[in-house]
């Protein structure tokens, strides 16, 4: 196996890994908060915290260094303007899911806390998952349009 072969895999599954791992965790927060049920919304923000930092953070170190590895083998400028636009695209995607991380985080400690009081969810969990709702739009957006930009590396 080649050097070219063996780093086109391993960016092709760690692309794979943030796309799957971040539209999983979107569907089980979606789920757990539509049951209203803040035991459940405790436990699944547990799981999707861990499988955030376990999967998606590794996913996103590994993606750049696969990238610019693969960059380097076929020739492309670093410049190119296909290029240009999935860095952009990376860095508009890290701008959301940084604070997605945190919100995350927040929404799993505020659902622990409530369950372990016996209470609703606060304001503060619904006012979270609304921004984390939000940012998760122009982040999906953003990994999918990457995903064209690998495929089609248009001239623009």
């Amino acid at each position: 196996m080649t050097a070219y072969v063996l780093l086109k895999i391993i960016h092709i599954l760690s692309g794979a890994v943030l796309f799957g791992t971040g539209a999983g965790i979107a569907f089980f927060m979606l789920r757990a908060h539509a049951t209203k049920d803040v035991r459940t919304v405790a436990e699944v923000g547990r799981i999707v915290v861990l499988a955030d930092f376990v999967f998606t953070a590794t996913a996103v170190v590994i993606q750049p260094i696969s990238g610019l590895g693969l960059i380097h083998l076929q020739g492309w400028s670093l410049t190119s303007p296909w290029l240009l636009a999935a860095y952009g695209l990376y860095v508009l995607i890290g701008l959301c899911w940084l604070p997605v991380v945190w919100i995350q985080y927040r929404m799993m400690k505020l659902a622990e806390r409530a369950a372990g009081e016996g209470a609703a969810l606060p304001s503060a969990y619904h006012r979270l998952f609304r921004w984390w709702f939000a940012l998760g739009w122009p982040a999906f957006a953003g990994v999918l349009a990457i995903y064209w930009l690998m495929v089609a590396k248009p001239d623009f």
